[in-house]
């Protein structure tokens, strides 16, 4: 290769010396609370499996009875070949448990937000995004070529101001739990903005489905509102459902344009049957097994607890999403070594993913968790933070 473009050595070292180079770390055996990393066992406090539904054993049972009956990969996209019968029922089993008339399946919920974004609004259209949404929902966004704004983090009044500037039709957006901060949404306002403005409402509930709400109907149920008020519906399926996919669920018309309309649909090779036969499972564990969210809500309080009383800089959430703020981006590198070393893996999240200045470890819960691990997480914490 040539020099010039080929030369990234002086943006890695850059990264590095910055405190922001990645690493990827390999794992051996199943998602759980403990996993052997690079050669020994940690517990996990960095996973999204937030219900503990990734290795259970009726949703492996399930996934390897399907792949015996569908094979793994399923061929093609869905308007091809490749929606299956175990497809089918997912996306009503989704529009059913959403209260909606029906949902739509994507590989990623990724795909799912350029998708719906870019099929939903274009050049002459607005995109108003809260600050510190997603990137998927940040890139989705611009791709769309609509004019794209964000307003301030939770802030109703520079939306409203935003409204009231253009009359343009507009697609406000914004994530329901945000995966960084474990905050939510205040989804009631934007509701109401949106159904005074006449504009769309698109909520990402990637992280709160499975966790808020009696029956894990995320941060719609939390809330107690009604499908007519949050009419576009996303959630992932790698998540609280421990699987792997994702979703959109609104209306009939809805979910027929972006089926005519979202490219990441439409050209896109369909998730394995398989996947979505486990997914049905988990799906019913996550509705009838309301012990996981007590559980998990019991650590999440036991936790915030004990970090209070050290004086760590937590976030306002009551999400398994538990952030400790650290500031620098090479002290939160070095305290997440130093919990490693102590035997917890906990993520250190340094800009761009958050904004400059907040780096953080970002603590996650899952109900596969007991109370020792909490205990002993904040015991570690307490030294490497001396």
């Amino acid at each position: 290769m040539s020099a010039g473009f080929y030369d990234f050595a002086e943006q890695l070292t850059q990264l590095n010396q910055q405190g922001l180079y990645r690493r990827r770390r390999v794992i051996d055996g199943p998602q759980g609370i403990l996993l052997r990393v690079d050669g020994r066992q940690v517990v996990n406090f960095c996973s999204n499996d937030y219900l503990g539904l990734a290795n259970h054993p009726e949703v492996v049972a399930g996934f390897k009875q399907a792949a015996d009956r569908y094979g793994v990969g399923s061929g093609s996209a869905h308007l091809i070949c490749g929606h299956s019968s175990a497809h089918h029922a997912l996306e009503e089993e989704l529009a059913a448990f959403t209260g909606r008339a029906r949902a739509l399946l994507f590989s990623t919920g990724y795909m799912a937000n350029l998708g719906v974004i870019s099929a939903l609004v274009g050049r002459n259209d607005r995109v108003l995004e809260d600050r510190l949404n997603h990137a998927s929902l940040l890139d989705g966004g611009l791709l769309s070529r609509a004019q794209f704004k964000r307003f301030r983090h939770l802030d109703s009044v520079d939306l409203q101001a935003q409204l009231l500037a253009h009359t343009e039709k507009t697609l406000i957006v914004s994530d329901g739990v945000f995966s960084m901060d474990g905050d939510l949404a205040d989804l009631p306002a934007l509701a109401a903005m949106a159904r005074q403005h006449r504009a769309g409402l698109l909520i990402d509930d990637a992280h709160g489905f499975g966790v808020l709400g009696h029956k894990g109907g995320g941060i719609v149920e939390h809330f107690g509102l009604t499908a007519g008020e949050v009419p576009i519906l996303m959630g992932t399926l790698g998540k609280a459902f421990g699987t792997f996919g994702a979703f959109v669920a609104g209306s009939d018309d809805l979910i027929e344009i972006l089926i005519q309309k979202a490219r990441s649909y439409v050209f896109t090779t369909a998730l394995p049957a398989a996947v979505a036969e486990a997914t049905r499972i988990s799906l019913r564990l996550l509705q009838t097994e309301t012990w996981r969210r007590d559980k998990l809500q019991a650590l999440v309080a036991r936790f915030r607890a004990g970090a209070r009383q050290q004086g760590l800089q937590l976030m306002d959430s009551i999400s398994a999403v538990q952030p400790i703020v650290l500031g620098d981006s090479q002290q939160a590198v070095s305290v997440s070594q130093a919990l490693l070393r102590q035997g917890f893996w906990v993520s250190a999240i340094r800009p761009p993913t958050v904004p400059a200045g907040t780096a953080r470890l970002r603590v996650t819960f899952s109900a596969d968790h007991e109370i020792q691990n909490v205990d002993a997480l904040l015991e570690a914490l307490a030294k490497v933070m001396a």
